[in-house]
């Protein structure tokens, strides 16, 4: 069945390559756009297909002061490659294949990969801290680890993981829509000097743990259901007030057999997950 002369004319338009356009432009400016902006020392800008549709792949500028960190995300339809301009940073990538962190430090000229799907983030390790973040598409999609904490029902982490329901609640409580994109968020300051464990997570800079929040979660079954219930009655699970702070790690936080010697970056086989997870950025 032949098609009428207008849908076609109106298919050819649509489908003509942006190589070909009239107005097609081959420059574009990625210090225009700006992607997230937590101050003037943290901020992301980006150059995608919106500002400019010729272009097959796509990347953002990230600027990091000492301490902050990309929250942990994954993407579902894209492959990202880090290149460090200037600073020093820290990559970490879940293999889901060995279940082991692979984690990286780069510096000036090295780069990190994360594969399309795998769970990632960055820490910067020094002020000034300048690197580009490379897509193989144009337009990727993201999932952000603390959107996937903040909905994960307690009732199902106690289910899944054995793990007090009202203590998990109280932990996830600070992660609120949006989720931060640089963290750690406002109202958070770690402690200088604070390790990682849950000594560190009770000090000033985390004004939401306590005794009870890290309190053991005891024999699950039967009455797991039944502790959630008593917790919302009690308020054991904090309420939605604003953005509220969260945990992140700074470089103080860092575990050094996290951290290669060398000056390449060498695969780390099995570390321990820093605490806690956040959320990656848009």
């Amino acid at each position: 069945m032949a098609m009428p002369e207008a849908s076609v004319l109106q298919t050819s338009v649509h489908q003509m390559p942006v190589l070909q356009s009239p107005s097609l432009n081959l420059s574009a400016d990625s210090n225009q756009k700006v992607n997230y902006a937590k101050n003037e020392q943290n901020f992301v800008t980006q150059l995608f297909a919106e500002q400019l549709p010729a272009v097959k792949t796509g990347f953002f500028n990230v600027h990091m002061s000492q301490g902050v960190v990309v929250s942990p995300h994954w993407h579902t339809n894209a492959t990202e490659l880090v290149i460090l301009i200037s600073g020093e940073v820290q990559t970490s990538v879940f293999n889901p294949f060995t279940q082991q962190l692979m984690t990286y430090r780069l510096k000036p000229g090295q780069v990190s990969q994360f594969p399309m799907g795998w769970f990632h983030w960055i820490v910067a390790l020094t002020d000034h801290t300048y690197l580009l973040t490379i897509f193989d598409v144009p337009t990727p999609d993201i999932v952000l680890g603390g959107d996937f904490l903040r909905v994960l029902p307690p009732e199902v982490a106690a289910r899944a993981y054995c793990v007090n329901p009202a203590a998990y609640a109280q932990a996830v409580a600070p992660i609120q829509k949006p989720v931060v994109i640089l963290g750690p968020p406002p109202g958070c300051s770690p402690a200088p000097g604070a390790v990682q464990g849950a000594s560190a997570q009770q000090g000033a800079g985390y004004p939401h743990a306590s005794a009870q929040g890290a309190a053991s979660p005891g024999p699950m079954y039967p009455g797991a259901m039944q502790g959630v219930m008593q917790g919302m009655m009690q308020g054991a699970m904090p309420q939605a007030q604003g953005m509220m702070p969260q945990a992140a790690m700074p470089q103080a936080m860092i575990p050094q057999a996290m951290i290669p010697q060398s000056v390449m970056p060498q695969q780390q086989g099995s570390a321990p997950l820093p605490y806690p997870p956040g959320s990656g950025w848009r």
